[in-house]
């Protein structure tokens, strides 16, 4: 089956007692025995729901895996692949990266004796540099968060196998729609659910994806363990999203081309960047690798943080606000709001500016959203 069809129907039969379509909410923290040790397929709403059963096989699906693994946020679905390691592993990740990662392996991991070192993951030969005796996994994301950069997976693959560690994809921005780490050869997939593959700004979660049995089990474990699991009205919800993500995923692309095409030309912009553009340094790789370039838009504006003060207070359509993927568009400051705890010299370092503006494109009617960047934009003039 299609993608389209899988997105409607996998893990998502018609409920076998009533006929329902949809796959009902299982609002239950617990399940009834036929006798002492004798547990029906599900005993304890944390360990396993059907609601959340069918949000992980649709998920391992529309990313061709064989176990999908739904958590409470994008940060619990991390943690769960970090604990895969122990003190003393090493850790290799793309240095452009969600703020909210890096405050994790930095305050939280690295105090348990992991340590992390970050490499540019565009270039595939620093990525196999950076790599020591210790290292067992690879982070990277693609496209980046926030300077879309893109990293070539199929040559990562290939540093992380010959070096016997995992890599792991963060396929928030692009979505399984547009793009499919699995296929490329990673052996982890992660997402903020909350994004795109919920859609509509209205729940929290996490997901993994996995097809190998010997980093499933573990997995499993911790999720059960640890219990960051989703609530049940969390996981309808992202089902729900889910059954419209191809159109939706068609709708923010169409939106975010036209709009970086008028981006690039406007005289108030250094850069742009978006994958989708014949300007981006990446943008064959982006067309080998992904079937569409995503919602996702970053821009230096000239003129530093006052310029972009001047261009969010002009703003009438795009909301000012953390978050990205929903059907209405958005846009953030990274600096101070999503890498604020990326230490300041740090995001010079890693090309995040005092001019950088982050849009989250929405499917709102492309001429409304034009004509509200363009009025922004006239006030930093």
């Amino acid at each position: 089956m299609r993608f389209e069809t899988r997105a409607i129907h996998d893990g998502q039969p018609s409920d076998p007692v009533t006929g329902a379509v949809m796959t009902p909410v299982y609002q239950t923290s617990t399940f009834q025995q036929d006798g002492i040790g004798k547990p029906r397929a599900y005993e304890y709403s944390r360990s396993g729901n059907p609601t959340r059963a069918a949000l992980e096989a649709a998920l391992a699906s529309l990313e061709s895996g064989k176990y999908g693994l739904a958590f409470a946020s994008g940060v619990a679905a991390t943690t769960a692949v970090f604990n895969l390691l122990g003190p003393g592993d090493h850790v290799v990740a793309g240095e452009d990266l969600y703020g909210g990662t890096y405050r994790l392996l930095e305050k939280v991991f690295r105090r348990w004796g992991m340590e992390t070192t970050y490499v540019n993951a565009a270039h595939p030969d620093q990525v196999a540099a950076a790599f020591t005796d210790r290292t067992r996994l690879l982070w990277v994301e693609t496209p980046t968060n926030p300077l879309l950069k893109l990293a070539d997976l199929r040559a990562l693959a290939d540093v992380a196998r010959t070096r016997k560690a995992w890599l792991a994809v963060d396929n928030t921005f692009a979505s399984p729609y547009f793009q499919r780490p699995l296929e490329l050869g990673a052996h982890i997939v992660v997402h903020s659910t909350t994004k795109y593959l919920g859609g509509h700004s209205d729940v929290i979660g996490g997901a993994v994806v996995v097809s190998d049995d010997e980093l499933y089990r573990p997995l499993n474990t911790y999720q059960n363990t640890a219990g960051a699991v989703p609530g049940l009205w969390d996981c309808w919800l992202v089902l729900r999203g889910l059954k419209t993500l191809a159109v939706r995923m068609q709708a923010h692309e169409q939106n975010a081309l036209r709009l970086a095409r008028f981006l690039e030309k406007h005289p108030a912009i250094e850069r742009v960047y978006y994958p989708g553009l014949p300007a981006h340094p990446q943008h064959e790789l982006a067309k080998r690798q992904m079937s569409g370039f995503g919602g996702m838009i970053s821009f230096d504006l000239k003129g530093g943080f006052p310029a972009v003060e001047r261009f969010v207070g002009g703003l009438k359509l795009f909301l000012l606000a953390e978050s990205l993927g929903g059907v209405e568009s958005l846009a953030c400051y990274p600096p101070k709001m999503t890498h604020s705890s990326i230490p300041p010299s740090e995001r010079r370092r890693r090309g995040i500016g005092a001019g950088l503006v982050r849009l989250s494109v929405g499917i709102e009617h492309v001429d409304d959203l034009e004509q509200d960047l363009r009025q922004a934009l006239n006030t930093c003039a």
